[in-house]
């Protein structure tokens, strides 16, 4: 299986606490990440990409949760 596959899978066994916790540290480490990068290039910037559609992907399964 793909690795986002294996990703929503083990997101949707998360609570919502989980979830809002996990989003708070992945949204910091984004910044850091993005604050790295400005200062000098990062080996594999597409990390920042990777990180920010994970964020977006966490951020979805919370909604359904908190809607269902």
């Amino acid at each position: 299986m793909s690795k986002t596959v294996d990703f929503k899978k083990s997101i949707q066994a998360l609570s919502v606490e989980d979830l809002t916790a996990r989003i708070q540290e992945d949204e910091l480490r984004l910044k850091k990440l993005e604050f790295a990068h400005a200062i000098s290039p990062l080996e594999n910037p597409m990390n920042i990409r990777n990180l920010r559609r994970e964020v977006a992907r966490l951020k979805t399964e919370l909604k359904k949760k908190q809607q269902g």
